[in-house]
């Protein structure tokens, strides 16, 4: 048995604390709010982001990052994607060359148009070469710290240590498949979001089966053009990461970005929405990253543009839709 330490306390960081505690000798989570972590320890739960499921004697809560990294192993970002480069940073003193390093935050980086693992390299790579693995596929954290049976993907670039990753974190409700593709998992885990968000629209407008089908399908397209082109292998964005997440987050009620985009189209605005509430819809911050990158890159991202047209440039929901269909006619 080894040690776990998780940063960032949000619903899927708890939810995995929650579900990978029996795995590991000690869990120690890292929180942000001092607030919150008095009270997790107090009453052994996340009332915030995650009420209704007890933590295990061996979890533990500090908001000190250098006493959370004491003696860990393995040590699982689950920070939002615009902390994560202040947060490594934070963390590069107690960072050990040893340690498993397995990002599981689905986003971009504003500005920079990096990946997570990219970020971490940059960061990290400055001290000693790191052992990076990213983690991501359909999971509500609600779900799977019910124990509900999920599937996800874990992916590096070394296959022996995604391997090792899979041992250790795979579980009678989690089961954990390796990718050497760890381009594609990440973009996929990332644009998903986007599309989310439209799909949230089109429940918002009343919309049925037949749009959502074409949405998810479509959105799936433009999400592979834009991952092929930074180097991704296309039957990636087929697996967990790209298409079993993207069904998930376009249909579940539980989608942060799905209700943001129903949100809009009930005529809520941006600001509203996004203050209305403590969760993350790492959609939002991805539109703009996403849609950098198609034209730097010369992708073309229809359904993508529409959504930032919305979210930045005040588009109306329906008026975004009548232009996706009006779009000149061509060959699937």
């Amino acid at each position: 048995m080894t040690n776990l330490t998780i940063i960032g306390a949000g619903s899927w960081g708890t939810a995995l604390a929650v579900t990978l505690a029996p795995r590991f000798s000690r869990v120690r989570m890292w929180v942000y709010e001092k607030d919150l972590a008095l009270r997790m320890s107090r009453l052994r739960e996340n009332d915030l982001y995650l009420p209704g499921f007890q933590l295990a004697s061996n979890v533990t809560v500090t908001t000190q990052v250098e006493e959370a990294l004491e003696h860990a192993d393995v040590v699982l970002g689950v920070m939002p994607s615009h902390h994560a480069r202040g947060l490594y940073s934070k963390m590069l003193p107690g960072l050990r060359s040893s340690m498993l390093l397995v990002s599981a935050t689905k986003g971009l980086e504003e500005g920079r148009l990096l990946r997570m693992s990219e970020v971490i390299r940059e960061v990290v790579g400055a001290r000693f070469k790191p052992n990076i693995a990213v983690l991501s596929g359909p999971t509500f954290a609600r779900e799977v710290a019910r124990g509900e049976p999920a599937a996800v993907v874990v992916a590096s670039a070394d296959l022996n240590l995604a391997r090792k990753i899979q041992a250790l974190l795979s579980g009678p409700a989690l089961r954990l498949y390796t990718n050497s593709d760890v381009v594609g998992v990440e973009f996929g885990a990332a644009l998903k979001n986007v599309i989310a968000i439209g799909a949230g629209v089109c429940h918002g407008l009343g919309l049925g089966n037949n749009t959502m089908a074409a949405l998810i399908t479509r959105g799936l397209a433009e999400m592979t053009r834009l991952s092929v082109a930074m180097g991704a292998r296309v039957r990636t964005l087929a697996g967990l990461a790209g298409l079993g997440d993207l069904v998930l987050t376009c249909t579940g009620e539980l989608s942060r970005n799905r209700t943001v985009g129903l949100k809009l189209a009930r005529g809520h605005h941006l600001d509203e929405i996004l203050t209305s509430t403590h969760m993350v819809a790492e959609g939002v911050r991805t539109t703009c990253a996403a849609v950098e990158l198609a034209e730097k890159h010369a992708v073309e991202m229809p359904i993508t543009r529409q959504m930032f047209a919305m979210l930045r440039l005040g588009k109306a929901p329906r008026e975004a839709v009548r232009e996706l269909m009006e779009r000149s006619l061509k060959s699937e």
